[in-house]
């Protein structure tokens, strides 16, 4: 497939942009406040945008529409609870970082049950993220390479690229305004892929609701029922949707740090709980493309048989879209990739220096520390690229769900000590690892649905490290678990 020069200027105008961007804050960079929280300056509504941006990826752009393609609406149940994991992290976990001033999530842990835990919880975190991020780019690069004519190989390192170059220059503040401007692009994209559509059906909305009903609850967004198994019902997506985003953005250090990088605790408040209504608006959209996609393949067919439906929507942008709009919409999807890429760059580069800063020897407020944080946001841009290399095949979603075990545990690591003040390292370490091995049973040995993992995973942690901790009490654990306090970290 050869993209129409238009569509070619469109995208290298964009590319060329971002980058420019990011760069454009390299001066503003004095040390590793400023590169890894933005020296705290960013407006409320812009980390909205950003945590939206983050949390999106091409695979959600491009797998959302192809469930209600086969299916219906009853995905947006999960998102209602991401509304409400939204509304727990900031009465449970968000008073928790702004008691004294903290650059990571995890330094928290450490607050609460001494270095060598802080360290487990960062190393699951800088592991999962840097497979997840990997997986990510492999996606992209399928993309690029079908729509540029380019090897896979060249879209990776295209986009690796830029990504690093920008991120490593200007650190938190790039990846914020970057990411609000990526927002803006894949939004509007999704907007006129929306509009496109229902204009190219004949008949309009009318023939939308008349096959809808015809094909079966086309439309339906509710589902009362409640099965272990089923994967979108209300109860599975309310509450397991609601533990799905106190694990994603209450202790990925990736979704905290721009919590972190809020003026105050008002302001990131407001960030998270605006970024849930633009994630409900963004999931609607998505979703209603899937149903006309689906009624207009009724009318021109789409997919050959067998084909997968996660290619429905990217075929119908190839065949479909007019010049200048596919340009715009192959911009979007860059766009999310790269969002992905440079968050994923600052915080693992953060989780690296600071949560392991005794091993670097050097001091946070020193010119050489900010030097460290740019070696090591090039050195995980490698790694990134060598995963996004890798062949991930027909694995691709089971690899997701594997790697988003550890959360689960992370999270009732964290719920651990903000709601039990008598638990200790000791009860904390193997109630990790005793959720993590339920939810890897659960996964290999039934047919529960995998909205259930991170509820299950965060209680079976909590019980466990609960109960170990009464059972065999650490007399010689930190100044603040002795004394029963929870989250009490120092003042600056």
């Amino acid at each position: 497939m050869r993209i129409h020069p238009v569509d070619l200027a469109i995208v290298v105008v964009y590319l060329l942009a971002v980058t420019a961007l990011g760069m454009h804050f390299r001066r503003k960079e004095q040390d590793a406040r400023d590169y890894f929280l933005g020296g705290k300056t960013a407006p409320w509504w812009a980390l909205a945008f950003s945590i939206v941006a983050t949390e999106t990826s091409t695979l959600t752009i491009i797998g959302t529409p192809a469930i209600s393609y086969t299916g219906n609406l009853t995905f947006l149940q999960l998102v209602f609870g991401y509304l409400m994991g939204r509304v727990l992290i900031v009465l449970l976990l968000l008073p928790g970082y702004f008691r004294g001033e903290f650059f990571t999530a995890y330094a928290l842990i450490e607050k609460r049950f001494g270095e060598k835990m802080r360290s487990v919880a960062a190393s699951t975190f800088l592991i999962t993220r840097a497979i997840a991020e990997g997986v990510r780019v492999s996606a992209i690069a399928l993309v690029l390479s079908v729509v540029l004519g380019t090897s896979e190989k060249f879209a990776v390192l295209l986009v690796i690229a830029l990504t690093i170059s920008y991120t490593l220059e200007g650190g938190m503040k790039a990846v914020i305004w970057t990411d609000v401007a990526q927002l803006m692009i894949y939004l509007t994209g999704s907007a006129v892929t929306l509009i496109v559509l229902l204009h190219r059906i004949p008949g309009g909305w009318t023939e939308v609701t008349q096959v809808a009903a015809a094909a079966g609850h086309k439309l339906q967004f509710l589902d009362f029922s409640f099965n272990w198994s089923t994967k979108y019902t209300f109860w599975s997506g309310l509450i397991g949707g609601a533990f799905l985003t106190m694990a994603s953005h209450g202790t990925d250090q990736i979704i905290v740090q721009r919590l972190l990088a809020a003026r105050s605790e008002r302001d990131s408040r407001r960030a998270l709980l605006t970024s849930g209504l633009i994630v409900l608006i963004q999931f609607t959209v998505f979703l209603l493309i899937g149903v006309l996609l689906f009624v207009f393949a009724q009318h021109v067919p789409l997919l050959a048989s067998g084909e997968r439906t996660d290619r429905v929507l990217p075929l119908f942008l190839a065949r479909e879209m007019p010049p200048g709009l596919a340009g715009l919409l192959l911009a979007s999807i860059i766009a999310v990739a790269m969002s992905n890429a440079s968050g994923s760059l600052n915080s693992l580069a953060a989780s690296s220096v600071l949560d392991f800063s005794r091993l670097w020897g050097k001091s946070l407020d020193s010119k050489n520390f900010l030097k460290l944080s740019r070696r090591m946001t090039l050195a995980w841009g490698l790694v990134l690229m060598a995963f996004g290399l890798k062949k991930w095949g027909p694995l691709l979603e089971a690899g997701l769900t594997v790697i988003s075990f550890p959360f689960g545990s992370l999270l009732g690591l964290f719920l651990l000590g903000t709601l039990d003040r008598t638990a200790n390292a000791r009860g904390a370490l193997i109630g990790m690892f005793a959720g993590l091995a339920t939810i890897l049973c659960l996964f290999g040995f039934t047919n529960v649905a995998y909205t259930w993992y991170f509820m299950i995973g965060a209680g079976v942690t909590f019980a466990i490290g609960s109960m170990i901790s009464r059972i065999k009490p650490d007399v010689h654990h930190d100044n603040a678990t002795q004394e029963g306090k929870s989250w009490q970290p120092e003042k600056p």
